[in-house]
């Protein structure tokens, strides 16, 4: 009987296209015969046909192959007598524009060959699950480009080439499961793109070292090694901290009670001594926390607070007396995994010691040079935890007053304001108003975003399990319209977008889209190609993008979200929007029509804005898959007249900058006009109390009447048939942000000329 492998690489040969470069046809001929599979009779369009199949995916672009997955899982299939990894590397690595290559549970065995290196494109590498051995070749540093490398479940061995450190896009970096030893190369810090940071399950030994520089990591598994003694030094941005069964002691740093977006920490099976991190419990992301077999010590108590979404805690086998706190026992979470057995607490559903065997083991392992004494007695424990809380408390008064003393002169200071203010006379006042030439070019510049990979579809299956519809969260008119939150491998949430759009047009779709990343956007994480079944000339493309799910601009300038934001951050998130559409107006082939509300408007846990895309996406696919230049229809509140797309975007502006002044939802175009006069009137009116009675009642008082007066003049030049540039409109924001803080400063100033009076 034919081997399934065989057959589908017959047939996919078979239809070849006469389109594929010669040299790209002969490879593809070669790795047949190496695989020791027969010549295929014919060739037809490949390019452009294509037989979905979970073992074997080719994709190209512009008569290059760009993707190559084989996958031998679950299929029977074995490699020839004859077969050396080297022949098949050399072989492939004429395929120059291959950027995507997966080679998993194929039994490639021996080194890997450096022949690799000559795929310079290669942006992701996955031979996940066979029998490599040796070491990583020193000249992987040639692939400049490779953003993911995983090499998980082989038997690589030796230790870390520094040369791994010169790669400058990689973010994904996975070595589970192999047989690597020695320490790790200090310039590791300098990889400042990593994410994902995976070496469980190998050999390695020595300190990790600080790793504190890596400010994109979110995830560093280190578990089932030899790592020790010292905690390593980590960036308080991670999401996942694996350290498990290791020869870590000493103690745990302090620091990690400020790990704010930790969700996930394993320390277990260590020899950590002294005293453990209540606070740990409480952490406002954690749902995963395992500290057990250690020797932590400290008292626990019945009324301490813990985060009511953790989902699995153990601190068993360790020396912690006192209390089970409340929080693990009152609780409506029914999966909720608490195991505390084999320490000394008084509540004994699980196997407690008596009170002094955590006591004389906590003297047995205190180290030298502290000096306290220690008994048996309740009163003992009592004493320390006094003294424990007052010192808390007075390192938090210190705190305290050093933060407000540093907030003081940075509020006196404001340098950036002066620069401004002392540059607008009531000569140039009106010119400056009016022309945005003076903003600077780096106010469109984002923040630091992840670099832009490309995902395997294991990992998306694994994200979403396997799309399951409970990880939906929409649906629209077509299924291209799908789209699923998902928890990435390195712990970080996102929304995983589902198009279809024409396979010839995908490069150009993913270029665009790419490019789809800023501080004040929704963006674009990634991709992952995969073939659609229904109509060989289309292809499913799954974008991967941030996921933000703190609520919507209305609900902070509503008080939908139970609080609402001041005016001042207001300000800022007219600023946000205004930079967001700035930017996406560089893309008129996929920013054809916007229909912007203040519910696309999407804020996160710093009151960040950020312009949702997704809906800019959809419509470029299904604009795609009909072939035409068309969007969506402008928006229900948009004039009625033909205005150009620029114009449009500043009136959905202006309509968003109405809900921030007002402070409740405004639904149709009567209200829209109806208020723009009332903001109009109240403009040329000398009378402050006049325009704050328009205002918010929650913000009107915080808010100076100059920034106000100018926040609604622009507003209402946006909503006016003679409108504002993008630029424009973000100067004069950002004007009457500094208007307020000069204002807020004078009024403090004559406070505490009053208070000194008095």
């Amino acid at each position: 009987m034919a081997n399934p492998l065989h057959l589908l690489l017959l047939f996919l040969l078979f239809h070849l296209s006469n389109q594929l470069q010669p040299s790209q046809y002969d490879s593809l001929l070669q790795i047949l015969q190496l695989l020791n599979l027969p010549f295929p009779p014919s060739t037809t369009d490949f390019c452009n046909f294509q037989q979905p199949s979970p073992s074997l995916t080719l994709l190209c672009y512009e008569d290059n192959i760009t993707q190559l997955h084989i996958i031998g899982t679950n299929v029977s299939y074995s490699l020839p007598p004859n077969f050396t990894s080297h022949s098949f590397f050399s072989t492939l690595s004429t395929l120059s524009s291959l950027k995507v290559l997966s080679l998993v549970s194929l039994g490639f065995f021996g080194p890997l060959p450096p022949t690799l290196s000559y795929l310079s494109s290669l942006e992701f590498l996955n031979i996940t699950s066979n029998h490599f051995t040796g070491s990583i070749p020193d000249n992987i540093s040639s692939l400049s480009n490779l953003q993911t490398l995983i090499l998980d479940n082989n038997n690589f061995s030796g230790t870390l080439p520094h040369s791994l450190t010169s790669l400058p896009l990689l973010s994904f970096l996975s070595l589970n499961n192999n047989s690597f030893s020695g320490s790790l190369p200090k310039s590791f810090n300098s990889m400042q793109n990593l994410r994902v940071f995976s070496l469980s399950n190998n050999h390695f030994s020595g300190e990790v070292g600080d790793l504190h520089n890596l400010k994109n990591l979110q995830l560093i598994d280190l578990s089932d090694n030899h790592f020790g003694p010292h905690f390593p030094r980590l960036g308080t941005k991670l999401v996942t901290i694996l350290l498990r069964n290791n020869r870590f002691q000493y103690g745990i740093p302090s620091e990690l009670a400020f790990f704010y977006e930790l969700e996930k920490l394993d320390i277990s099976i260590n020899g950590f001594v002294g005293p453990f991190l209540p606070s740990l419990f409480s952490l406002p992301s954690i749902t995963f926390i395992n500290i057990s077999h250690n020797k932590f010590t400290g008292m626990l108590f019945e009324n301490m607070s813990c985060n009511t979404n953790i989902d699995h805690v153990d601190f068993s086998s360790n020396l912690l007396s006192g209390e089970l706190p409340s929080c693990f026992r009152k609780t409506k979470k029914k999966k909720r995994v608490v195991l505390y057995g084999e320490n000394c607490l008084s509540n004994h559903e699980q196997k407690q010691h008596p009170s002094n065997f955590c006591t004389n083991q906590a003297l047995a392992v205190k180290p030298q040079h502290h000096n306290h004494k220690y008994n048996n007695n309740n009163t003992s424990h009592g004493k320390a935890a006094v003294a424990g809380t007052i010192g808390a408390l007075a390192i938090l008064g210190l705190v305290f007053f050093v933060t407000k003393r540093l907030y003081t002169k940075l509020t006196v200071k404001k340098p950036q304001a002066r620069f401004i203010l002392e540059k607008v006379s009531s000569v140039n006042a009106v010119k400056l108003l009016s022309d945005a030439r003076h903003i600077s070019q780096t106010m469109k510049l984002g923040a630091t975003l992840p670099a832009y990979r490309t995902f395997a579809m294991e990992e998306l299956q694994e994200a979403t399990n396997n799309f399951d519809p409970s990880n939906m969260l929409g649906l629209g008119d077509s299924s291209s319209s799908e789209i699923y939150k998902g928890k990435l491998g390195d712990g970080s949430v996102a929304g995983i977008r589902r198009l279809t759009v024409k396979k010839k047009q995908c490069q150009q779709m993913m270029e665009l889209i790419s490019k789809l990343r800023h501080s004040h956007l929704v963006s674009s994480l990634g991709h992952c190609f995969d073939c659609c079944p229904e109509d060989s000339t289309l292809s499913t493309i799954f974008l991967v993008l941030e996921f933000v799910p703190n609520g919507t601009l209305r609900d902070y300038t509503c008080g939908f979200a139970g609080k609402r934001m001041n005016w001042k951050q207001r300000i800022g998130a007219g600023i946000g929007v205004a930079k967001g559409i700035q930017f996406l107006q560089n893309f008129p082939a996929l920013y054809s029509s916007n229909t912007l509300k203040i519910t696309d408007v999407v804020v996160n846990h710093d009151l960040h804005v950020k312009v949702s895309t997704y809906k800019h996406l959809l419509l470029f696919a299904e604009t795609e898959i009909r072939g035409t230049t068309g969007g969506a229809s402008v928006s229900s509140l948009a004039p009625k007249q033909t205005i150009s797309k620029e114009k449009e975007d500043v009136y959905e502006l202006g309509v968003i900058l109405v809900e921030i002044i007002v402070g409740r939802p405004v639904m149709s175009d009567d209200e829209v006009a109806l208020l723009k006069d009332l903001l109009q009137v109240s403009t040329r009116m000398d009378d402050a109390e006049a325009r704050r009675s328009i205002v918010d009642p929650m913000v009107s008082r915080e808010s100076g009447d100059k920034s106000l007066k100018t926040v609604m003049e622009i507003c209402v030049r946006c909503l006016s048939d003679d409108r504002p540039s993008i630029d424009d409109i973000i100067w004069n924001l950002h004007f009457a942000t500094q208007l307020q803080d000069q204002e807020s400063h004078n009024n403090n100033q004559h406070s505490f000329v009053s208070c000194a009076q008095v």
